[in-house]
C-alpha cells in the first residue's frame, strides 16, 4: 500500500498529472467518463462513472442499490494541487556568462526557502494547435530529471542567512535552467526542452501551464521506515486514500462519491474549485437520470455525509509551544478531526462524533486538532463546498510535518489508518 502512494506522487508532480493518474485508475477498475456537455443517459445502480473539469479536477461517482432520496450519498472530498512555483510567459531571462534563469510565480503558500539548492523539473499541460481556435490541444509535459535549481547566496555574500532572511518571490526565487551553447539556443532554451520531450513543433505551441516540482523520488525514513518524505503530501496522500477507499469497496446502499478538487491552495473560487456548482450539478443530474425528482435530489443532500479530506498539522518536537497544549496530534495516532470556532473547518460535535465512530469500527485510532489560540491557522475546502452544498460533514485529515515545505513529513501508520477509515465510510 505504501509503495504504491509513493508512486503516485512521483507520477503526480503536479494536478494535472494527479488527475490523469487518477482517472486511469478509475478507467482500470471499470469507471466510465461521461462529458458534461452530452446527455448523460439512463443511470442505474452499480453504475461506476466520472468526470473531470479543466483537466484539474476530477469526480467519481458509485451509483448505489438504493435510491439517492432515500440512502443519500457519501462523498470523499480531497484536493490535488500543493504550493508550488508557475512559470510565467516570456520566461528565459538571459544573464551574464550566458546562464538562463527562468521567470516564475508563486503558486500558493510554499515555504519558500525550502527549494533552494535541489534539483528540480517541471511538469504541466502544454496547449498545441487542434482543429479550429475553439478546440485546442492538451497534452502533458514532465520532464522526468532534474532540469532547474534555486540556488542560496552563498552566507559569504549574506552574514545574517541564519539569523532570519525575507526572500523576495520576484528575485530569490528564479531557477536556473541552463547555459546558452550557441545564438539559435538563445530565448528558445525552454521551448527546445517543450518540443523535444513532446514531440512537437515549436510553432504549434500556443500556451502552457507549467510549474517547478522536486525531482528527488518519495521515500520513506526512519530506524523503522515508519516516516514518509515527498512533495505534496498535502494533498496528494488524501486524494490516494480515498481513490483506495473507493475501488477497494462494492457497490453499498448509499452513492459513493470522490471528488477532487483544484486550486484550494489558492482559495477554491475557479470552476475547478470547491466553490464552484459544478459538482452540485453533476449530482443533480446523475440524480434526475436516474429517474429521480429534483425533489428527491434535495433529499438526498439532508441524508448525505462528506468527509473534507485535508492533511494536518502533527505534533513537532521542536516547536511545542506553537500548538495547542491539550489538541496537538502526533505521527501515526491516526486520522485527525480538525475543528475551529471562527468556522475555518466543517467539523461540529455531531459530524465529528460521526467520523470517530467511522474509525472506531474500522479499527483506526483517531485524534483531534484545535489550533492554540495565539496561532493564527488555515482553512480548507469542506465549508466552501458546503456553501454550494449544504452537506453535513467533517474535516479531517492525516497529520504531517512542514506543511507546504517543498518536501512534507507523514507516517506510513497513519496512511494506512485512513485507507482504513475511508473503506470503513463507504461500506
Amino acid at each position: 500500500m505504501i509503495q504504491r502512494l509513493l508512486n503516485f506522487l512521483d507520477a503526480s508532480p503536479v494536478n494535472f498529472w494527479a488527475v490523469k493518474n487518477i482517472a486511469s485508475e478509475l478507467e482500470e477498475a471499470g469507471f466510465r467518463r461521461i462529458d458534461p456537455k452530452e446527455a448523460l443517459g439512463e443511470v442505474k445502480a452499480g453504475d461506476k462513472l466520472y468526470v473531470t473539469k479543466n483537466d484539474s479536477s476530477i469526480y467519481a461517482f458509485h451509483i448505489g442499490h438504493k435510491p439517492m432520496a432515500e440512502a443519500g450519498f457519501r462523498m470523499i472530498c480531497a484536493h490535488c494541487d500543493s504550493p508550488t512555483f508557475r512559470i510565467k510567459p516570456n520566461a528565459e531571462m538571459l544573464c551574464e556568462g550566458g546562464i538562463v534563469k527562468l521567470n516564475t510565480e508563486v503558486y500558493g503558500g510554499p515555504i519558500m526557502s525550502t527549494w533552494f539548492d535541489r534539483p528540480l523539473t517541471i511538469a504541466g499541460r502544454v496547449i498545441v494547435r487542434g482543429e479550429d481556435a475553439f478546440s485546442p490541444q492538451t497534452l502533458l509535459l514532465h520532464v522526468k530529471r532534474p532540469l532547474l535549481q534555486i540556488s542560496n547566496l552563498a552566507i559569504h555574500f549574506n552574514r545574517e542567512v541564519n539569523d532570519g532572511v525575507k526572500l523576495s518571490r520576484q528575485k530569490d526565487m528564479l531557477p536556473i535552467l541552463g547555459i546558452v551553447n550557441d545564438a539559435l539556443e538563445q530565448g528558445n532554451m525552454l521551448m527546445n526542452v517543450i518540443c523535444s520531450e513532446l514531440g512537437v513543433l515549436q510553432r504549434d505551441i500556443l500556451d502552457f501551464d507549467l510549474y517547478l516540482a522536486d525531482a528527488t523520488p518519495a521515500c520513506t525514513f526512519g530506524v523503522h521506515n515508519e516516516f514518509i518524505s515527498s512533495g505534496r503530501l498535502d494533498d496528494l496522500s488524501m486524494c490516494f486514500a480515498g481513490l483506495e477507499a473507493m475501488l477497494g469497496t462494492e457497490t453499498a446502499d448509499a452513492t459513493k462519491v470522490l471528488a477532487i478538487f483544484d486550486n484550494e491552495e489558492t482559495g477554491s473560487q475557479t470552476k475547478q474549485g470547491a466553490g464552484s456548482p459544478f459538482l452540485s450539478m453533476m449530482l443533480k443530474r446523475i440524480a434526475l437520470a436516474q429517474g429521480e425528482t429534483e425533489e428527491a435530489f434535495y433529499q438526498a443532500i439532508e441524508r448525505a455525509f462528506m468527509v473534507s479530506a485535508d492533511n494536518a498539522h502533527a505534533w513537532h518536537p521542536n516547536y511545542s509551544e506553537k500548538y495547542d497544549p491539550t489538541n496537538h496530534p502526533v505521527l501515526g495516532g491516526g486520522p485527525v478531526i480538525k475543528f475551529n470556532a471562527a468556522q475555518k473547518y466543517a467539523s461540529d460535535a455531531v459530524s465529528a462524533s460521526v467520523f470517530a465512530e467511522i474509525c472506531r469500527e474500522a479499527g483506526v485510532p483517531s485524534q483531534r486538532f484545535v489550533n492554540h489560540s495565539d496561532v493564527a491557522g488555515g482553512s480548507t475546502l469542506g465549508n466552501i463546498l458546503a456553501s454550494s452544498i449544504p452537506l453535513r460533514g467533517v474535516d479531517m485529515g492525516n497529520a504531517i510535518l512542514a506543511m507546504h515545505s517543498c518536501r512534507e513529513t507523514g507516517s506510513m501508520a497513519d496512511h494506512i489508518y485512513v485507507v482504513k477509515a475511508f473503506t470503513q465510510f463507504f461500506k
